[in-house]
């Protein structure tokens, strides 16, 4: 059984090594929760595999404390191990040791050393949620926030995302095109009797290959946006000339912006042609900083006054919607998500740890 209340550290290695990608989060879900009842005077709650702990003292303010338990399939990371990286820390490798479960580690020890602890200031949320790695359709949070957003009501929220051991305020929002280009096949010989496809996107390319992402300062904090052409597609034979060509188009843009604004803006800068059509794949909305909330300023004094922008979507703009604040929190470097040599140092562990006491008691 897991021990929620042992070193950070040790935690997150036993976490590690109980696998748990996508849409295979049951074991690691059921250990969880058996090590959650332990705790007492806490309330439970579970849907599917995701999991929601929370104390009720009374203390006059919530702080939500969120994280996945999903990972991306290993890639002869697993299980967990320690060494040295390449700066000679003591650091833990594994599937997940970055993205997230050091920091659900941390927030699952902070949660069952706090519970019933006299020194507590606010009461805690607890959420271990499912699905995160994959379409959104599949994420856990989501599916709370639908089906039961009682469940996470709360003043602040911070989400265990890898950050460094700082704060990443805030996050872009994300907008995904499926672009097409519609033509006639013919065979190559005779190619004028044709319209080649790929050739209807080549201004559309051009387009996006020429814009001049803009920087936007956001509540103190410098977003940097992007617009690229991420997967693209076409081809019949090598001897044909292709009648459908169609691409990726990803906008991650400044939380200034709303989804229809940010879509108004995409479209504007693509112009497509005639013979051009585009499909929306996914949108999300990015999430405003929200650093001049007192509880969220408590955490910057408790982190020394570092905070940057996050870039990328993460589950932050989920709590924005709601009308809650939330910032990204965690150890280790966002870069080695997904890598096969997944790492993270373990001082920024012990380091969250400790911050998470230091704001919370």
């Amino acid at each position: 059984m897991l021990n929620l209340t042992t070193d950070p550290v040790e935690l997150t290695a036993a976490l590690v090594d109980i696998l748990s990608p996508s849409h295979n989060e049951k074991q690691i879900a059921d250990a969880l929760e058996t090590a959650l009842r332990e705790i007492t005077n806490v309330e439970v709650l579970r849907h599917g595999n995701t999991l929601v702990a929370r104390t009720h003292r009374g203390l006059g303010s919530r702080v939500i404390l969120a994280g996945h338990i999903d990972t991306v399939p290993a890639a002869d990371n697993h299980p967990s191990h320690f060494g040295e990286n390449e700066q000679g820390e003591r650091t833990l490798f594994g599937l997940g040791s970055v993205d997230m479960k050091s920091g659900m580690a941390c927030y699952l020890h902070t949660f069952a050393t706090l519970a019933n602890d006299p020194a507590l200031r606010h009461d805690l949320t607890l959420v271990c949620y499912e699905g995160e790695e994959v379409a959104s359709q599949y994420n856990g949070l989501g599916h709370i926030q639908q089906a039961h957003p009682d469940w996470l009501a709360g003043d602040v929220a911070l989400l265990g995302e890898p950050s460094g051991a700082v704060i990443e305020a805030g996050c872009q929002g994300s907008i995904r095109l499926r672009v097409i280009g519609h033509g006639v096949r013919a065979h190559s010989a005779r190619s004028w009797l044709g319209i080649n496809a790929m050739h209807q996107l080549a201004p559309v390319i051009s387009a996006i290959a020429a814009y001049d992402a803009q920087e936007v300062l956001v509540d103190g904090c410098l977003y940097h946006e992007g617009l690229n052409i991420v997967h693209c597609e076409s081809g019949v034979a090598t001897n044909t000339i292709p009648d459908t060509a169609w691409m990726f188009v990803n906008f991650r843009f400044a939380p200034h912006r709303s989804v229809d604004e940010a879509l108004a803006h995409m479209l504007e800068v693509l112009n497509l042609p005639e013979g051009v059509t585009y499909e929306i794949d996914d949108a999300v909305p990015g999430a405003r900083p929200g650093l001049d909330r007192p509880v969220v300023k408590d955490l910057i004094a408790a982190t020394g006054g570092q905070v940057r922008a996050k870039y990328g979507w993460t589950d932050v703009a989920r709590f924005s919607e709601l009308g809650i604040p939330a910032v990204n929190f965690g150890p280790g470097d966002p870069s080695f998500c997904h890598k096969p040599d997944e790492q993270c140092p373990v001082e920024m562990i012990v380091d969250v740890a400790a911050t998470l006491r230091t704001y919370l008691a």
